[in-house]
């Protein structure tokens, strides 16, 4: 069994190339395009209108006797959560790169991604095809850009116009693809004279490599014995499931080459579940760490990473890592602590499915029955309860008000973004206390359109959306101490608390902290945790306008007793009071989102980009040029690049293209601060 993913830059070719793969391996029988919106995966209405994958999708094929189960991911940037949860239940990825742009922003932050939650990859260099298509260059992008040591099991015969096959190094021969067999016959041939040098030097380039990391592979090189492919093909699989190195392959999906080779590869090289270590986690009960091997008759252990709403009812799409889940068996959902029963199981192939009596170690499947489940909720044997890692969110950094055009839609309204919200936990929604508007946030402009456009095409009803608005934060410029007395008279008892704080700024993305200074002995310790909350829960809103503070250190340094007066309550009143009174005094700001932006423009338009961007407050950090374009990346706050798109678009004649993601908060401009 192998679980894998493929991840890339948005338009680098994945969904193209899961629609080779399932072609290939007999789960369809036609393959779509993606600028027809016809991609199986790219099922959604959303996607295929606008021919970009925004939510990942489940599949299974088999090849060579191996059960494979493919999630297709998101590349924009506005849906990089998708990305993060379906890293954090796979075996192995595929990071697709295009010839031509190599790796780009957002192929970056998913590589790094994958690095965080320890994901062996197989990288394939796609559209060899294309004009300005560059192998090396690509190559050697992955090397400076992501740090990693690339092993070229495979070179391109040719490129752009002349590109037609492709040369195993390991085997020494050269692939062809039949045209007019839609790429189903391979032709295997002697490689062509012009490249022999080039594939042998590369083969010895290999082998060093290799030799680095597998002390067989050094014995022989060194004592000048033949080599065999067993060897390599073995010391590839562990140098890559070890992390040290990324097999390079090459090939062009979109006229059907190179994605056979890629399938072995996966069987080849990508772990099965039970070569990686076995997963781990927490006992509810005894707080101890515990492993679960991927072994059917262990203890059951499987996390929830994603939710979907289907025609009002919730899909559970579960990882099992250990253990059997059956249908109708009741699970025990240690994040909630609370039992629930499973009604079905699903095994899911795009949006369409097929029932299952159970799900065994490593297999990912949909569930239905799951009422109370979310993202990163762990689903476990009641009897062997375990907590495994939860998945890292993001904040979303801007929203939009929305209202629904009939007073009779207000609930149906409410009840669609909520279902929305269960599915995405970087959307939000939020009533403003002092306008009673319906706020959303999200990841970007095109998160916000797509989940309204969701809302009218899904739940039947049209709302009204606001401009967008940046979400900003509050942070403070210097120290400050404050002692705050509560003396008040609740429910006919006095209620007396005072306590002194000091508040000070900390270094930017630092985060919040606040600590307990007080002195041991000085009031009892069971109000400690109170004022330590309440404290936390102050700083969730500023002193400016509202928006929680950031990068805040608190310290509770004094704090007084009377006893039968001094209450959890006062306690807790006194420290919300001292917090803001603290942060008024301490030189307060306004933080406003900073974005990385990376625009890709022709030579000409350069003059007009820079310009514009300057226009923007943008401070340019590099120009790097890369064969007949220039890459401009710039950092500029969020709040200038309402509409760029359109912008950019105008100035270059539609010719420039740009990515852009959260980089940090920092402090506004002075002629903001007015907002």
């Amino acid at each position: 069994m192998r679980n894998i993913g493929i991840i890339a830059h948005i338009d680098a070719g994945k969904t193209t190339v899961t629609e080779r793969i399932l072609f290939y391996t007999g789960r369809i029988h036609k393959m779509g395009e993606v600028h027809n919106g016809q991609a199986v995966m790219d099922w959604m209405p959303e996607e295929q209108e606008r021919g970009i994958t925004i939510t990942s999708a489940v599949t299974t094929c088999h090849w060579l006797g191996h059960e494979i189960h493919i999630i297709d991911t998101p590349g924009h940037v506005d849906f990089t959560i998708e990305v993060e949860r379906s890293l954090r239940v796979l075996d192995g990825a595929i990071g697709v790169f295009c010839a031509v742009s190599g790796v780009e922003p957002q192929s970056e932050t998913v590589w790094h991604q994958a690095d965080k939650y320890k994901v062996p990859k197989i990288a394939f260099i796609n559209k060899m095809d294309r004009i300005g298509a560059n192998f090396s260059g690509a190559v050697a992008m992955m090397r400076e850009r992501l740090g990693v040591r690339p092993a070229l099991l495979q070179l391109p015969i040719g490129a752009e116009d002349s590109f037609r096959g492709i040369i195993d190094i390991i085997d020494q021969k050269s692939l062809y693809w039949d045209e007019g067999t839609q790429g189903a016959v391979i032709r295997h041939e002697e490689i062509p004279p012009d490249y022999r040098e080039e594939a042998l030097k590369q083969r010895d380039q290999l082998l060093e490599t290799l030799s680095e990391i597998d002390d067989v592979i050094l014995e022989k090189y060194l004592d000048d014995v033949e080599i065999t492919k067993d060897d390599i093909l073995r010391a590839v699989r562990q140098g890559t499931v070890s992390l040290k190195i990324v097999p390079v392959l090459c090939g062009s999906a979109l006229r059907n080459k190179g994605i056979q080779s890629l399938l072995d590869a996966i069987v080849q090289f990508l772990p099965g579940p039970l070569d990686i270590k076995a997963v781990t986690g927490v006992n509810p009960k005894t707080g101890e760490t515990e492993e679960r091997p991927g072994r059917d008759d262990a203890p059951l252990a499987a996390l929830a990473f994603k939710i979907m709403m289907e025609q009002g009812r919730k899909r559970t799409y579960v990882r099992v890592y250990s253990g059997v889940l059956r249908e109708g068996a009741e699970v025990y959902n240690a994040t909630k602590q609370i039992k629930q029963r499973v009604a079905r199981i699903l095994n899911v192939h795009a949006n369409k499915t097929e029932r299952l009596d159970e799900a065994r170690a490593g297999s990912i499947v949909g569930v239905m029955g799951l009422k109370d489940a979310s993202t990163g909720d762990t689903l476990c044997d009641p009897d062997h309860p375990i907590l495994l890692e939860n998945i890292d969110t993001y904040e979303p950094v801007i929203s939009v008000a929305v209202e629904p055009r009939t007073r009779i839609d207000q609930e149906k309204v409410s009840e669609a973004l909520n279902k929305l919200a269960d599915e995405d936990p970087t959307f939000r929604v939020r009533v403003d206390d002092d306008t009673g508007q319906t706020i959303i946030a999200g990841m970007g402009e095109l998160h916000l359109e797509v989940l309204v456009h969701r809302i009218l095409r899904e739940f039947g009803v049209p709302v009204n959306v606001g401009k967008p608005q940046v979400v900003y934060r509050e942070t403070i410029e210097h120290e400050a101490t404050v002692t705050e007395k509560f003396d008040r008279e609740i429910g006919g008892s006095r209620q007396i608390a005072d306590i002194t704080i000091k508040v000070s700024p900390r270094p930017r993305g630092a985060g919040n902290l606040v600590e307990n200074g007080l002195p041991a002995n000085k009031i009892p310790p069971q109000f400690v945790p109170a004022i330590v909350s309440s404290l936390n829960e102050s700083l969730e809103g500023g002193v400016i306008q509202g928006y929680p503070l950031l990068d805040v250190g608190v310290i509770l340094l004094d704090a007084s007793y009377i006893e039968n007066s001094s209450t959890e309550l006062a306690y807790r009143a006194a420290a919300s009071v001292a917090l803001k009174r603290a942060c008024s005094a301490a030189s307060p700001v306004l933080l406003e989102p900073i974005m990385r932006v990376e625009v890709t423009t022709p030579e000409e338009f350069m003059g007009e980009v820079i310009g514009d961007l300057n226009s923007r407050g943008g401070k340019i950090e590099a120009i790097t040029p890369k064969g007949r374009v220039q890459v401009i990346k710039v950092v500029v706050p969020l709040s200038s690049m309402f509409g760029y798109s359109t912008a950019l678009r105008s100035a270059t004649q539609g010719r420039a293209t740009f990515s852009m993601h959260f980089s940090r908060y920092d402090r506004m401009g002075k002629e903001k601060r007015t907002i």
